[in-house]
This record gives C-alpha cells, sequence and structure tokens, in this order.
C-alpha cells in the first residue's frame, strides 16, 4: 500500500483485519450468513443463537460441526458450522422475521420491523443490584485497549469485553462486526455455563447500537458501556429493560443515558 503523511510517502506493506462470511446451518437447515472475523466461530455461533433467543443454555445443543466447505484450491475454509439442537428445542421461522444476511456491521439487516426484533429476555436484568464505581468505569477503556492484540496489528477490529463490576476482564474478544465481537464473548459464557451475565459489566468499543443493547439484554447484563454515543432506540431499550446504559466513556467522564442507580459516584 502506498502510505501518505504530509510530504511523505512510502510503498509498504500492511496488515489488514481478515473478514470471511460463515454460515450458520440449524439441523442442515441455512439460518444466518454473517460477516466476521474468522477465530472463536463456535462462541460466535453459541452467542448469535443465545442473543436471538434461539437458545437459552448449552443444554439447548446438542452438537455443533464446521462443515466440508472448500474453496477453488480444495482447501477447507471453515466457513459453515452446522447445529443440532437438543431434543424439544424449536427451532425458529426464519421466513417470517428474517432474511438470511448480515454484514459486518450491522446485527440486525434483514429483520422485517421493530418488533421482531425487540426480543424479550428471560434474566432479571432490571433486579440485578449490581453496583459499580466510576474509578472502575473510567478505567475500563484503557484495559479494553490494553487487551486488543490484533488491533494492534491491524487497526480495523471492534472489540467488546466481559467485566466484573470491580474492573476485572473476564473475556475480549475482536471482530471486524460489533455486533459479533459482543456474540463471542456471550458465547464463550454459554460454553462455559455462566448465563446469565448479572454483576457483569459489557464494554464495546464503538457506539452503543440498538442490537448490542438487546443482545446486552438477552444475556442479562447489567451494564453496558460504549467509547462513543448510544442511538435513541438503545436508550429506550436499557430503560425499558433494566440496563444501565453508558456512553462518551473516555477520558474522566461519561454519560449514563439509564439507571444511574448502579454507577456509584464519589462525595462531592
Amino acid at each position: 500500500m502506498l502510505r501518505i503523511r504530509g510530504d511523505q510517502h512510502v510503498t509498504r506493506p500492511d496488515t489488514v483485519a481478515s473478514e470471511e462470511p460463515l454460515e450458520i446451518r440449524l439441523d442442515g437447515t441455512p439460518l444466518a450468513v454473517t460477516m466476521r472475523t474468522p477465530g472463536d466461530d463456535f462462541d460466535l455461533v453459541h452467542g448469535f443463537l443465545a442473543t436471538e433467543g434461539v437458545i437459552r443454555s448449552l443444554d439447548d445443543v446438542s452438537s455443533l460441526r464446521y462443515c466440508d466447505s472448500v474453496d477453488d484450491s480444495g482447501r477447507n475454509t471453515y466457513n459453515v458450522v452446522d447445529v443440532d439442537l437438543a431434543p424439544g428445542v424449536e427451532a425458529p421461522d426464519t421466513a417470517l422475521d428474517r432474511n438470511f444476511y448480515t454484514t459486518s456491521s450491522c446485527g440486525v439487516c434483514g429483520k422485517a420491523s421493530i418488533d421482531a426484533i425487540r426480543t424479550k429476555t428471560v434474566f432479571d436484568v432490571p433486579g440485578d443490584e449490581t453496583r459499580l464505581t466510576l474509578a472502575t468505569l473510567l478505567a475500563l477503556p484503557d484495559r479494553l485497549r490494553a487487551a486488543q492484540a490484533v488491533f494492534d496489528r491491524t487497526g480495523g477490529l471492534h472489540a467488546a469485553g466481559l467485566f466484573t463490576a470491580e474492573g476485572e476482564l473476564v473475556a475480549l474478544r475482536e471482530d471486524v462486526g460489533r455486533h459479533n465481537a459482543v456474540d463471542k464473548v456471550v458465547g464463550d459464557a454459554v460454553r462455559a455455563g455462566r448465563l446469565p451475565l448479572a454483576g457483569h459489566v459489557l464494554m464495546v468499543s464503538g457506539r452503543s447500537s440498538f442490537e448490542l443493547t438487546q443482545k446486552a439484554a438477552m444475556a442479562g447484563v447489567p451494564v453496558l458501556a460504549a467509547v462513543s454515543a448510544p442511538s435513541s432506540l438503545a436508550v429506550e431499550l436499557a430503560e425499558s429493560t433494566g440496563i444501565t446504559l453508558i456512553g462518551f466513556l473516555r477520558g474522566d467522564g461519561c454519560n449514563v443515558y439509564s439507571h444511574t442507580r448502579r454507577l456509584v459516584l464519589p462525595a462531592q
């Protein structure tokens, strides 16, 4: 690539973030295709199914495996995952509410309406009495950034980090898609049997959108924090589902848009 910085023009190699499609199938039937960064694919699938309301725990999945997908050279691309649901777990009626394709930038592309994506969580998020100090909250962006190994090489990935209320990093995932990074974190929790994620803070590197707020609610997360702005729908959904929504978390400040009771402020 040609690197231009003022009067300096330099041709040099560069590292870019990988992006490939992942098709998710249920019992051999296509459910969704998402553009993602390869890696932690099983976490991504479990998280996607959990935040879409298809499964509630690891027990709802009988098995999953990569399919024999090959490219023109005969190499296995590992871009198709087939999931067998446990007996008694019903597959969603995809014809009613979703097209199969989602991009790496939008987790709800193809949804028929807002009503179809306002999925109700089975977890008691409003009843979660988690509290965290302002100092702990303000330290999260630096802790998230310090753990982003792939971002250091590419500069092109979103990150989602799961923290305890004391600021301890539990899990971090990176992906070209913001919603994929969150699904990978949630999927890691599903596979470890840690849902609901009561008592935790979900920190995302970009903005807090409706779909990320929905995913947090579906996973039972009481606090969602982002370094950038929330959308109006994100604020509305956070208020109605009991999530403390925090935006513009950077430097020595932030904006708290809903359920401020969870944030412990220093004495004035």
